[in-house]
């Protein structure tokens, strides 16, 4: 210990110690911040650079807000497969889009490997009804290779007036050559609810895709489905449901979801993509078995509700690994009426799981999870993830799938029963439940 005049000379030199490691710690962060505000300069520069070239030495005459908007898509395109720039007519489509009504095929597609490539068509479009499937590779919009177009110029070539046709080039696993479909575009009137009676007190509801008024949906659903006895047990399908907006998948989850009880959080480096989404009072369903089928097409939205109701152990989740995107995009509306598509946030779902480049395993697995729209078999090795688009984000959890170790459960469906025998599987399910619980064994 320090004593007198020591004590003091020590005092004095620590302090001093202290301050000049403070200010060489200042001095290095200063220098950081500068170098780094030095490096966005110099880039900065070289972009204004290219530009002034390209205005005064190119072959012909450049507009520039075609270079600028070429240069934002380029930049954009650099940071994962969601982030994206909308020109004006593109953002105001993509407001339609959200309404559930639009002129085009009904198709939802992707770039993998640099092809473009549908992740699904949706639910009684022309798409669907030609045949379109998942994982179809579509190399060319009549008579347009698809390959250095980017997704907005492809969903504008393929969008259009209605009785308007489009000729799509498709390459599919098993074909020895590109096929062509000749479609003829409609109204997408996407309804996002359909729903029907299986059997006395079991109901069936489809969501196809999250709109504008999908919650709303949702319940006169359940409403018609309750009109006659009190549901039993639900079959929620999920497949093929390429999400849509945050706010309808937090709302369908509080119909199943006790008040308070978290239903999904997210992520990113800024304070307002930190959010946490708790269930609200309000009207809820009984506690009856809910089986959710989902399948590889089932992404963003429709794996939120499905994780919510697997960690809350409301539900069970039967089919396939699902897509596998665990990121919220941002719209951003610019001063030319032009739109910013931008990644800002990580979701999780109540338990802390990341599904992102992972996506939801099912408590069961089964292969057949397809929906029935024809006899034709589905090779589900032509099937796209979030994992398999270029410059996807990693999933910042550590724990993994191995998809080798999951085994589809045993189940033998009967030939002669048409339709879709993955809803007869849920079924069975919801009845077994029923029964075990009348047992007293559930």
């Amino acid at each position: 210990m320090f004593k007198g005049s020591n004590y003091k000379k020590a005092t004095i030199f620590i302090a001093t110690v202290s301050l000049l490691t403070l200010t060489i710690a200042f001095g290095v962060q200063r220098r950081c911040a500068a170098q780094s505000a030095g490096n966005d300069y110099e880039s900065i520069e070289l972009f204004t650079d290219v530009l002034s070239i390209v205005k005064k030495s190119y072959v012909e005459d450049v507009d520039t807000k075609k270079l600028v908007y070429g240069a934002i898509n380029g930049m954009l395109s650099s940071l994962d497969p969601h982030s994206s720039f909308m020109p004006p007519e593109t953002y105001k489509e993509m407001k339609i889009d959200t309404k559930g009504a639009f002129g085009g095929l009904g198709i939802e597609i992707t770039v993998k490997d640099g092809i473009l490539t549908v992740i699904s068509p949706i639910e009684d479009t022309p798409a669907f009804k030609a045949g379109i499937k998942a994982g179809d590779q579509i190399l060319k919009i009549d008579e347009k290779f698809t390959k250095d177009l980017t997704i907005t110029d492809a969903v504008k070539r393929m969008r259009g007036i209605k009785g308007t046709k489009v000729t799509l080039t498709i390459m599919r696993e098993g074909f020895e050559k590109t096929k062509d479909f000749i479609l003829e575009r409609d109204i997408i009137q996407v309804k996002s609810v359909k729903s029907k009676v299986l059997d006395d007190g079991y109901g069936y509801i489809r969501i196809s895709q999250f709109q504008e008024k999908t919650d709303d949906d949702l319940e006169k659903a359940l409403k018609s489905l309750q009109a006659t006895a009190p549901l039993k047990g639900l079959v929620l399908d999920l497949r093929n449901d390429p999400g849509g907006l945050l706010d309808q998948a937090v709302r369908v989850c509080e119909h199943f979801i006790d008040e308070g009880k978290l239903i999904v959080y997210t992520e990113g480096r800024e304070k307002d993509s930190k959010m946490r989404f708790t269930a609200r009072k309000g009207g809820k369903e009984g506690s009856y078995p809910i089986v959710v089928l989902i399948n590889s097409g089932s992404a963003s939205a429709s794996e939120i509700v499905a994780g919510c109701l697997q960690d809350h152990k409301r539900a069970v989740v039967m089919g396939t690994q699902s897509f596998g995107k665990g990121s919220v995009q941002t719209i951003i509306p610019l001063s030319d009426n032009s739109g910013l598509r931008l990644t800002t946030a990580r979701y999780y779902t109540p338990s802390g799981r990341s599904i992102q480049a992972k996506g939801i395993t099912p408590d069961i697995v089964a292969e057949k999870v397809e929906i029935a729209a024809t006899t034709e078999k589905k090779n589900d090795g032509m099937h796209i993830r979030e994992k398999d688009l270029e410059n996807h984000f990693e999933n910042d959890k550590k724990e993994a799938v191995d998809d080798k170790k999951v085994k589809p459960a045993p189940y033998k469906t009967d030939e002669s029963i048409k339709g879709d025998s993955q809803v007869l599987r849920a079924l069975d399910l919801l009845k077994g439940w029923d029964i075990l619980k009348a047992m007293g064994k559930a």
